[in-house]
């Protein structure tokens, strides 16, 4: 899941070389005396995996950018994590911005959202939901 501008320019930089690396290797597959075409075949699967994957974070995170976004009835606790980060993408707001909110450094946001907050207080996960204004049927208390 790509959190942050800086993850989204290095996932599509890693997007870009590895859509170069087909491209490189479907030009070179008329020189089939180097490589065996069964292993050919698995370069390019490989390479397609992952550029698949690459391309699917890129457009989740364009999508929540655009404000794509509807806050479901968690299944479990620990989706609660990636449903505050996309909150947070979708409503705007940098990592920047919701340490503004919480008075706190970015770095921390940072630390948090790279743990999946697993290092945030009970207190603390209120204190986001309250700051992206995320309303809920109940009280967290």
């Amino acid at each position: 899941m790509i959190k942050n501008e800086r993850q989204y320019r290095i996932t599509r930089a890693q997007a870009d070389r590895f859509s170069e690396a087909l491209r490189h290797l479907d030009a070179d597959g008329a020189d089939q005396s180097e490589s065996h075409p069964r292993l050919r075949t698995l370069q390019k699967e490989a390479l397609q995996s992952q550029l698949s994957d690459l391309e699917a974070d890129i457009r989740e995170y364009e999508a929540l950018k655009a404000g794509n976004f509807a806050f479901e009835q968690l299944a479990s606790i620990s989706q609660l994590p990636k449903l505050l980060i996309r909150a947070r993408i979708a409503s705007g707001l940098s990592q920047r911005g919701l340490a503004d909110r919480l008075g706190l450094k970015e770095q921390q946001i940072q630390r948090y959202e790279a743990s999946d907050y697993a290092s945030a207080s009970f207190a603390r996960i209120k204190g986001v939901v309250s700051a992206l204004g995320i309303k809920l049927d109940g009280d967290l208390v």
